[in-house]
């Protein structure tokens, strides 16, 4: 009876053990849930804490988290997307491969369905699941940046609100709208919490380890 208990509890110690190694190695994920206001986020920064706080929880907070959002700068350019999140390369919660670097990201990034976990490594649910969350928060054109062509609202305010404007999005699963985009799919119908998961989505983020 003890060695029974010796090796199940060997067998529970090695599999936290396992579970722990992989949240430390994790530099990719889904938010498992948005701050549930919207586009209002508290700013970029705001975003940025969402991220860290989840990855903590999941035990990989010994890393610096940032969102994969872009802002908007009256008259010129705001702050791209891509610069923001370090060189990579990049892990999810189960160890596969997202990119190698930031151009390996914008041209040919593994974010798929399958490889969309969320910090905890459970699969974000998208198009034709029973909840559809598949629109993630980017503010962000195709190639990363922020450098949008029109005069229109593209980051709900940059990130403070949570009723007028709207947010551009993209497609973990690469489904839906005729735009297989991962981070520029659509712009969102509004930036309030009911429009955000009337149209597929939860407020949810990419988040990237930046060290």
């Amino acid at each position: 009876m003890r060695k029974m208990l010796s090796i199940l509890t060997a067998g529970i110690l090695g599999l936290v053990g396992a579970q722990t190694s992989l949240a430390q190695d994790m530099t990719f994920f889904i938010t498992s849930e948005g701050p549930g206001n919207g586009g209002d986020l508290g700013g970029i920064e705001g975003a940025d804490a969402h991220c860290q706080a989840l990855a903590e929880a999941a035990g990989a907070g010994d890393k610096t988290w940032a969102a994969y959002l872009g802002t908007e700068r009256e008259g010129g350019r705001g702050i791209d997307a891509r610069s923001r999140i370090g060189d990579g390369p990049w892990h999810n919660a189960a160890g596969q491969l997202i990119a190698e670097d930031i151009d390996d990201l914008h041209l040919s990034p593994n974010i798929l369905r399958s490889t969309s976990l969320d910090e905890n490594g459970n699969r974000v649910l998208g198009r034709g699941d029973s909840t559809n969350r598949h629109d993630i928060l980017t503010g962000a054109m195709a190639d990363g940046t922020a450098f949008f062509p029109d005069a229109e609202d593209h980051t709900c305010n940059n990130w403070t609100s949570s009723g007028e404007g709207s947010a551009m999005v993209g497609h973990f699963d690469r489904q839906g709208g005729g735009n297989t985009s991962w981070n520029a799919a659509h712009q969102s119908r509004s930036c309030s919490q009911a429009d955000l998961q009337a149209t597929g989505g939860d407020g949810l983020l990419y988040c990237f380890a930046t060290d």
